[in-house]
């Protein structure tokens, strides 16, 4: 390990670039410590310890919601600007058309992502302080209709700093910039959550922290494993007699399906997901008539933790068949081999071979989405048994964090390759 190190460190490029997500992570925190003037934090705080749902949020936000700082919305807007996208790239011909249209295509489509993340971030500034204005206890203060805007603005424009901070982080190569900051948010408050255990600590409760413990250590272990798998398909190359020379090519190689090609986005999507409805719920409960009841209803089946693990399930296993769609393309994998002269044994190039290969991923997604969606309830599962919300959040948090370090460790361990082959 200290070897590897110091070889990351005596390669100027890759060590600046470390440095450079590590400068732009220190903002980011830096940032999340600047607060909105005039908010009675104190208030907040016992607000947001009262509310589940607002409380998980604040965990993955790193803990801006409870500082109520320029940047409390996260990146939150941006991953819903993102799903929204990459769903209407499967139902939109014109969006389907731009996205095959390779780089150019992608940077048209990121732009409306965008763009399309202020309006979603105005919104969402806007619900949480309608939330907030409709507590009993007194958060903002005295709000003139000058003060909301000007918070409005504020808080749009630090969520938009954070998209950029992440496009910055991911075009680096270290990692993905949103998963980053995620990683980062949630990391923060870890020393946090220690030192409340250990000042709240009680003998009587030593059975839920050995549980935890298992937990954490069986989420690590499947996050490698089902990371780590993958299935090589064997691949020929065929011999092609150029100008006299002879033979060339013949080779014989592998294609690598990985188990889970989604990585940590499914978690991230679905935990999106499932925060929005009882979001909504909670900005329209005090309405009156017919809304005000189905926004109490919505809120109490989403505590209901049997309905809650269900939902949560099954957008973890969806999310992960969606995403892989997404990024794995079996007819232009098959294209690719076909052009470049090589056949899978057993297989006919062309249709047969993207048919073979969309069968191979099929199963191995369905592995790799049941692994993960199971990781993902397993907290709330000990939750029934032990009553402790804290093994939901610290559950569901180590299984961004392992995932986020595992892809960040394959990229840098790439990275060292490629400069190996360059000093070759």
């Amino acid at each position: 390990m200290w070897e590897k190190l110091q070889r990351i460190w005596k390669i100027t490029d890759l060590r600046n670039r470390i440095l450079f997500v590590i400068g732009m992570l220190v903002i980011f925190r830096v940032a999340a410590h600047i607060p909105v003037p005039g908010i009675n934090t104190a208030n907040l705080q016992q607000f947001l310890s009262g509310n589940q749902i607002l409380g998980l949020l604040n965990i993955f936000s790193g803990g801006t919601i409870e500082n109520f700082s320029l940047v409390m919305l996260g990146v939150a807007p941006y991953i819903t600007a993102s799903i929204i996208f990459q769903l209407l790239t499967m139902v939109v011909p014109q969006l389907e058309e731009l996205s095959k249209e390779g780089e150019s295509g992608q940077q048209k489509i990121s732009q409306y992502t965008r763009i399309t993340t202020i309006p979603l971030a105005i919104l969402q500034a806007f619900g949480l302080l309608q939330l907030l204005q409709q507590s009993q206890l007194d958060i903002l203060g005295t709000l003139t209709p000058f003060r909301f805007v000007a918070i409005l603005l504020s808080v749009t424009a630090g969520t938009m700093f954070l998209m950029w901070i992440g496009e910055q982080i991911t075009e680096k190569n270290i990692g993905n910039g949103i998963s980053l900051l995620i990683f980062a948010g949630i990391v923060a408050v870890l020393p946090q959550t220690v030192q409340n255990i250990v000042v709240n600590y009680n003998p009587a409760d030593l059975p839920t922290y050995l549980l935890f413990i298992v937990i954490a250590i069986l989420t690590v272990v499947g996050i490698v494993i089902i990371n780590e798998g993958q299935r090589n398909i064997p691949v020929s190359y065929a011999k092609q007699i150029r100008g006299g020379r002879g033979a060339q090519g013949g080779a014989q190689s592998h294609l690598p399906l990985r188990v889970n090609m989604a990585g940590v986005i499914p978690i991230i999507f679905a935990i999106s997901v499932i925060l929005f409805p009882p979001m909504v719920a909670q900005f329209l409960v005090n309405k009156a008539g017919i809304i005000g009841s189905l926004a109490q209803k919505t809120i109490t089946l989403f505590n209901n933790q049997l309905f809650y693990g269900i939902i949560y399930f099954l957008l973890v296993f969806g999310f992960t068949y969606f995403y892989t769609a997404v990024i794995f393309k079996p007819d232009k994998i098959a294209e690719n081999l076909q052009r470049q002269g090589g056949f899978i044994p057993g297989i006919r190039p062309g249709k047969q071979t993207e048919e073979y290969l969309a069968g191979i991923m099929h199963k191995l997604v369905f592995a790799g989405a049941l692994f993960l969606a199971l990781i993902a309830i397993l907290p709330l599962i000990v939750q029934a048994i032990t009553n402790s919300q804290a093994l939901v959040i610290g559950g569901t948090s180590l299984l961004i964090v392992v995932s986020v370090a595992i892809e960040m460790t394959k990229q840098i361990e790439a990275q060292l390759t490629m400069h190996e082959y360059d000093r070759v």
